[in-house]
């Protein structure tokens, strides 16, 4: 093993070049005896410039360059297609050097009429009884981005894309992270980055390790920046991965959890995980959470007309959650084309609502964003590009 492979080494498990912290860079360099200022240059060069190709990174020597090169650092994600709805979200196609494909998207709080507005239909990122202005600093647009983890995805719920392949692998660290890298880079000059959810392709919690360690590269405060209030983890239930979040990250990181049924009758047949996780289980785990004050728990819930969508289910998930620090995202079905499954007419969808906000909870129906690029939740699917030799 050379000494560039040893370099991005921690333990028996090898670190990629972009998912370094600062300090392990600081241990790298010392041992090639160089100044350990050049830890920062290296860090402020990917992570809050978006540079990760090493001859671009001016203000390091040549030797140190080159031995960025030898040690593997360069991109290891690119933008093959990117999409832009009427409503001004955008699907990002990137691909990954294996050849496999995932997909992210940057939603801008705006209007149809694109006015910036207040966008209630995200999951509860800002830790406040409500969302925040849509204007950031100096005036600019906030956008939140919906990031992958997986290619494709073992959970396979009915309604959504993702899964229908199954999983392919895991995401590293460095490819959750350069997704972000890459949607800074197409950001308009009056666009900011201001919240990221981890609701994408996968299950971030199936692919704990990778996510965690993104979660930590992306809210250092010497690179992208983002404070954990304004980050969000959505999980299908995986029980064991939403308590060791909120153990490593002290509940600061957001929680949506999909629950999308009350009984686990209903939730078997269209989130097959339920068999291994019940309901009782995910709620007594969200109960366990440790929530900072004022923050609250999202429950995603998607309306599926004639399985889910009845008044009586709606009080059953009252009932479930009741004494839960909750608010209720209502996600009327984005069809997709390899599931039977619609979403219900509006005066179901609002009576439904009714009966969770006069029970009080937090209730929003989210706004379809970007489902004419096939952008919206459990729209994005895995996507594999062949090479010229495979076979057909």
């Amino acid at each position: 093993m050379s000494e560039a492979d040893i370099a991005f080494v921690e333990g028996q498990s090898e670190v990629p070049p972009i998912a370094r912290m600062p300090s392990e860079w600081s241990e790298a360099l010392a041992r090639r005896g160089e100044r350990s200022f050049r830890a920062a240059q290296i860090f402020d060069w990917i992570h809050a410039k978006g540079v990760t190709s090493p001859d671009r990174m001016s203000n390091l020597p040549a030797a140190t360059r080159q031995w960025l090169a030898e040690a593997g650092l360069a991109p290891v994600a690119t933008v093959a297609h990117a999409h832009t709805a009427a409503d001004s979200t955008v699907k990002l196609v990137v691909a990954l050097r294996d050849g496999n494909v995932v997909e992210t998207v940057l939603i801008p709080m705006v209007t149809s009429l694109g006015e910036a507005r207040q966008d209630a239909d995200l999951p509860d990122q800002e830790g406040e009884d409500d969302e925040g202005p849509a204007l950031g600093a100096a005036g600019r647009v906030r956008v939140t981005q919906c990031i992958s983890t997986q290619v494709g995805c073992a959970m396979r719920c009915a309604f959504c894309s993702s899964g229908v392949h199954g999983l392919r692998r895991h995401l590293g660290p460095d490819e959750i992270v350069s997704q972000t890298l890459l949607g800074k880079s197409v950001l308009a000059p009056d666009q900011m980055l201001t919240n990221i959810v981890v609701m994408g392709m996968g299950e971030p919690l199936h692919n704990y390790d990778a996510t965690a360690r993104a979660l930590r590269l992306l809210t250092h405060p010497q690179g992208v920046g983002l404070g954990r209030r304004r980050i969000t983890v959505s999980t299908v239930g995986i029980v064991p991965g939403i308590d060791r979040l909120g153990r490593d990250f002290d509940g600061r990181i957001g929680l949506a959890v999909s629950l999308h049924a009350a009984d686990d009758p209903t939730r078997n047949r269209i989130v097959p995980m339920n068999r291994r996780y019940p309901l009782r289980d995910i709620v007594d785990a969200i109960r366990r959470y440790p929530l900072p004050p004022r923050r609250r728990v999202t429950v995603e819930y998607a309306l599926i007309e004639g399985v889910n969508d009845g008044t009586d289910h709606a009080r059953r998930l009252a009932a479930l959650l009741e004494g839960v620090r909750a608010k209720v995202n209502l996600i009327p079905m984005n069809p997709v084309p390899t599931s039977p499954f619609q979403p219900p007419p509006m005066d179901r969808i609002l009576a439904f609502q009714e009966v969770l906000s006069s029970a009080g909870y937090i209730c929003l129906i989210r706004r379809r964003r970007g489902d004419q690029i096939s952008a919206a939740c459990g729209q994005l699917a895995s996507i594999v590009r062949r090479s010229p030799g495979d076979a057909a």
